[in-house]
């Protein structure tokens, strides 16, 4: 969870919130250059004190809950890695891949920290992380942290999701040039940890459920749209819009004419990552304790 993110959640709760801390085009002006006035470690703590200056110390009930579900998230995320990097049964090659499971871990426990040092500034005890996790989400990934096929399958549901749920939030930003720069900034850095783990499954021989190579991006066929090749995470590529689409903005791509003739279905379908609402997103994540 992003601080862009962060702030697109509160103005849905509090329309206001620019308002509170300046006038808008200001606010955020020097929120994002407040970054190369004042060290990392220090950021959490000048966030808090900006939402407590435009709050006072009584900051809405409805802010602190968007707050407190950014963080259960980021607690299942990074345990997820967590977890994965400490299991010595689950065989991540050294190396590129082992380098690349880390840093993911590492980003998620920053962005832990980050959260619960804004909500501790706000006179907010933290939600805490959970005891336990279902990460076999009821045993349909029994050997999730034995089989490293397995593992990166369902990381590449968790990363695929991650962007499209993402996604399912950026046309709220239009208008908003400073926002919207970053927050399509962050997405493309998302699609690049999804399309690395699509790589590395790649790699170690993975093949979609259409028995071709897994590609770096969602991929389908005319009947079904989930190259996963795991039937129970079907849900992951559904959702209002499901990702066999080809109507974009109303427009049906596949009568365009493309080199050779009309752009074909599998090419316009895999052009665009699909939103996802939050109340999907919630679902999808359900199955693995998180709540």
């Amino acid at each position: 969870m992003n601080i862009v993110n962060i702030l697109e959640e509160i103005e849905k709760v509090d329309g206001e919130i620019y308002e509170r801390l300046n006038p808008r085009r200001k606010a955020m002006k020097d929120f994002f250059s407040m970054g190369s006035k004042i060290a990392l470690s220090a950021m959490p703590f000048a966030l808090g004190s900006m939402f407590n200056k435009a709050y006072g110390q009584a900051m809405p009930s409805t802010v602190i809950e968007v707050l407190q579900y950014a963080l259960t998230l980021e607690h299942f995320e990074y345990n997820f890695y967590l977890r994965a990097n400490a299991a010595t049964a689950l065989p991540i090659p050294a190396g590129d891949q082992r380098n690349a499971i880390v840093m993911i871990r590492d980003s998620e426990k920053k962005h832990v920290d980050f959260l619960k040092t804004v909500l501790t500034q706000l006179n907010q005890t933290p939600v805490a992380e959970k005891t336990t996790y279902d990460f076999t989400a009821g045993g349909t990934f029994p050997d999730i942290f034995t089989n490293y096929g397995t593992f990166l399958a369902v990381a590449q549901a968790i990363e695929d999701t991650g962007v499209r749920a993402y996604k399912g939030r950026a046309g709220e930003l239009k208008g908003e040039k400073v926002v919207l720069t970053a927050a399509l900034g962050i997405h493309a850095v998302e699609a690049r940890h999804a399309a690395k783990i699509r790589y590395m499954r790649r790699m170690n021989g993975a093949m979609d459920a259409f028995n071709g190579p897994v590609k770096p991006w969602i991929a389908g066929s005319t009947d079904k749209f989930n190259d996963l090749g795991v039937p129970a995470a079907d849900g992951n590529y559904g959702g209002t819009v499901k990702e066999n689409n080809v109507n974009q903005a109303g427009v049906v791509i596949t009568n365009l004419a493309g080199i050779g003739g009309n752009i074909p279905y599998s090419a316009a379908a895999e052009a665009f990552d699909e939103p996802l609402t939050k109340a999907e997103v919630l679902a999808l994540v359900a199955p693995f304790g998180v709540s």
